[in-house]
């Protein structure tokens, strides 16, 4: 309970680069251009993948997924971040707060399941290519892709549920956007137990899918090697390569805001870094996907070669 003098609060200010008011022009025009090429990108692969019919294949099927998921995420955001950034004052009511954090924890986890999967449908390609077909049904693809989003539910709902209701004294979040552990600074309450399940939470959606997407791939590398044709070898490769340069740029900015040292404050330093981890991740996404990878870039000549033919008169 808050003593007589603590006042409950109903809103939160949003401090951002608000200290560094020469840097925001430079900042919004960034950010600005981040999230524009998050949806031009993210959108043209979702497209890409539903209507050619040669990526209706299960990698490309998970792939569709995290767009649609980085799509969501920064959306959850970087708009706000956006319209804040000339705000002499940004605030945020509790209740879009919560729901901005609840939501973002939410597509993280996602991720995380989500990228853990991708990893293992690789494994079955690779090692297993003869029962790819049956291991990696439609219908199996379908089955992994709700237990992924229900599973990350799931998770979330226990961090949110054990997050303090109860914040006074200070309003600002030293922060662009409502992340969790900037929130819970905030918190009146004693946040031991809150804690403590973020850190379980953590160990679950970060730490024990990394290591199942470690393990995966030394297999995979270890299948790779016993393929005795070049041409093989490099077409295995290829179909890793992409997804690995995102897991690599995915979870070490995410370890690297979860190990950090936390202090009463963030500094500008961890600002960038959840900036990075929410607006750059998802639109160099689509950009390794696409550029790496000789299907996605096919299906865009094909895409737009039958636009051209349907435009001609």
């Amino acid at each position: 309970m808050g003593t007589a003098n603590e006042t409950v609060l109903m809103e939160f200010i949003l401090v951002g680069l608000s200290n560094h008011p020469q840097a925001q022009v430079a900042f919004f025009a960034l950010l600005l251009v981040t999230y524009l090429l998050t949806l031009l990108g993210n959108g043209l692969i979702i497209v890409l993948i539903w209507t050619d019919s040669q990526l209706h294949t299960p990698m490309y099927f998970f792939l569709s997924n995290l767009s649609f998921l980085d799509l969501c995420y920064t959306a959850t955001s970087v708009p706000q971040a956006l319209a804040n950034c000339f705000k002499k004052r940004p605030t945020i009511t509790f209740a879009n707060c919560y729901t901005q954090m609840t939501v973002s924890l939410y597509l993280g986890v996602t991720e995380c399941l989500l990228l853990a999967v991708m990893a293992y449908d690789r494994f079955v390609a690779i090692c297993n290519p003869l029962r790819y077909p049956i291991v990696m049904s439609g219908k199996v693809c379908m089955q992994m892709a709700v237990g992924v989003w229900a599973s990350a539910f799931f998770l979330t709902a226990i961090v949110t549920f054990a997050f303090p209701l109860q914040f006074c004294g200070t309003n600002i979040i030293n922060h662009f956007t409502c992340e969790a552990l900037a929130i819970l600074k905030l918190a009146c309450s004693d946040t031991h137990i809150t804690r403590i399940v973020m850190f379980g939470s953590s160990v679950l959606t970060l730490l024990v899918p990394f290591i199942f997407i470690l393990v995966t791939y030394v297999r995979v590398g270890m299948a790779v090697l016993r393929i005795h044709s070049a041409q093989g070898r490099s077409k295995a490769v290829s179909t890793c390569g992409s997804h690995l340069v995102v897991v690599s740029i995915f979870y070490g900015t995410a370890m690297s805001m979860s190990i950090r040292p936390q202090t009463k404050s963030a500094s500008d330093q961890d600002k960038l870094v959840s900036v990075f981890y929410g607006a750059v991740t998802p639109m160099l996404n689509p950009l390794i996907y696409s550029l790496r990878n000789k299907d996605v870039r096919g299906a865009l000549r094909r895409v737009s070669g039958r636009e051209m033919l349907i435009s001609s008169p």
